[in-house]
């Protein structure tokens, strides 16, 4: 299988204006998901942006996937929920968004706690971050050998991210990444956003 974008919203938005930039990257390249990955919002700000995007999101099949909250995950009729180790735990996230529903756990740069996802039946582990990067604070920093070791022997679909861009990802495509979860790589791209896809596409 060869490496797909998992493209991930900036963290602040307003949707009108953000579902054109959208548009025009969805429709440069092959996407498999978006993350909606809004911080200090309250649930309606979480609610309309899901409004205004997901119906461009599907019309490309990309899975849109909230961040955080499987409850608005589930109600809103997201695709899936991305939960981090500090937010529900995987099997609330599953119990709320049902057995066809994608549920992604942050793992950070730990073998168990990315084997006990995947034992649990975790769509995707993700393991960063393996750049510096300026959408969150970085806590922690993952190397290139643990994505090949998961990639070699396991087979749980696995996310590199963490200060991704074009230039930078070709390491982890090598690696064996099933997808690269880019953020400000893609819609602070010099060219562009759907320049940036048309990028990351041909990398893989």
């Amino acid at each position: 299988m060869s490496t797909r974008l998992y493209l991930i919203t900036p963290p602040k938005l307003e949707p009108r204006a953000f579902a054109e930039d959208l548009k025009r990257a969805l429709g440069a390249g092959d996407v498999a998901s978006l993350q909606l990955r809004l911080k200090d919002v309250s649930d309606d700000e979480i609610a309309r942006a899901v409004d205004a995007l997901m119906p461009i999101a599907q019309k490309h099949d990309v899975a849109l996937i909230l961040n955080d909250r499987p409850d608005l995950a589930a109600s809103l009729g997201c695709d899936g929920v991305h939960v981090g180790q500090q937010d529900a735990a995987y099997a609330e996230a599953r119990t709320a968004m049902g057995r066809d529903r994608i549920v992604g756990v942050t793992c950070h740069n730990s073998r168990d706690l990315a084997f006990e996802a995947g034992e649990a039946g975790a769509d995707y582990v993700a393991f960063g971050s393996f750049f510096p990067t300026t959408t969150k604070e970085v806590q922690y920093t993952a190397d290139i050998e643990l994505l090949q070791w998961w990639a070699l022997s396991m087979t749980v679909p696995v996310v590199a991210i963490g200060g991704i861009t074009v230039d930078n990802a070709k390491p982890l495509i090598d690696a064996g990444a099933d997808f690269v979860a880019v953020s400000s790589g893609v819609w602070n791209y010099a060219q562009g956003p759907a320049a940036a896809v048309k990028a990351f596409n041909a990398l893989f």
